[in-house]
């Protein structure tokens, strides 16, 4: 936790100082001092670069852990070491600030970035900066609520449209009356008068005429 802390601080304040050096006119000829200048103001007042600043101390941390496991018993000179390395790298986040300034400077105008400067260094510029991520969280909240609404509401509608659509278009079955001449389902059975059928066969029980 202090090499992460030493590390991070020594970041911010190299990143800071590295306005001096973005001061070169060697930086870039595509663009002027004073546009690298609002560049750096408006990086700065939006704090465009700020979640770097981790990323050398975690490298640190991760590589630190992953060496004192395989060799605990040099770990005291790992954590020296990559004390020591980790803080002499730490002035090359002067160059993330230099590449930041000049892709702001490609992008936007001096104006746009002295405008940008000015609106987020104003006390309204930080409470949107400050505030932002928990009224994004709101917002993501409230959309995901809006939109199973509007999907829930949407698969409804169109369900009962399409349901009174095909209860319209069904076709109607033809409803037809027995006759009442018809002949008896299973077509076998005797007069009820016990006369032999018309073929002539005898009847049923036997009796010859």
């Amino acid at each position: 936790m202090m090499l992460h802390n030493r590390v991070r601080s020594l970041c911010v304040v190299l990143a800071a100082s590295a306005v001096f050096a973005l001061s070169s006119p060697a930086f870039s000829q595509d663009v002027t001092d004073s546009h690298l200048k609002a560049a750096r103001a408006a990086i700065a007042a939006i704090h465009a670069t700020d979640s770097f600043d981790n990323i050398l101390p975690q490298a640190a941390a991760a590589l630190e852990s992953q060496l004192i496991q395989k060799n605990p018993d040099m770990q005291e000179l790992i954590g020296k070491t990559i004390n020591d390395k980790a803080i002499e790298m730490a002035s090359r986040r002067a160059d993330l600030e230099k590449e930041a300034a000049l892709a702001y400077a490609k992008v936007f105008s001096e104006k746009e970035l002295n405008d940008i400067a000015t609106f987020y260094g104003s006390d309204t510029g930080k409470k949107l900066l400050d505030s932002g991520p928990a009224v994004t969280r709101d917002l993501i909240k409230a959309a995901d609520i809006w939109q199973n609404g509007l999907a829930r509401d949407l698969a409804q509608q169109v369900g009962e449209t399409l349901a009174a659509a095909s209860k319209a278009n069904a076709p109607v079955a033809p409803v037809t009356a027995p006759a009442d001449d018809a002949a008896p389902a299973d077509g076998a059975a005797a007069p009820a008068d016990g006369t032999a059928p018309a073929d002539g066969s005898a009847p049923a029980d036997g009796t010859q005429n």
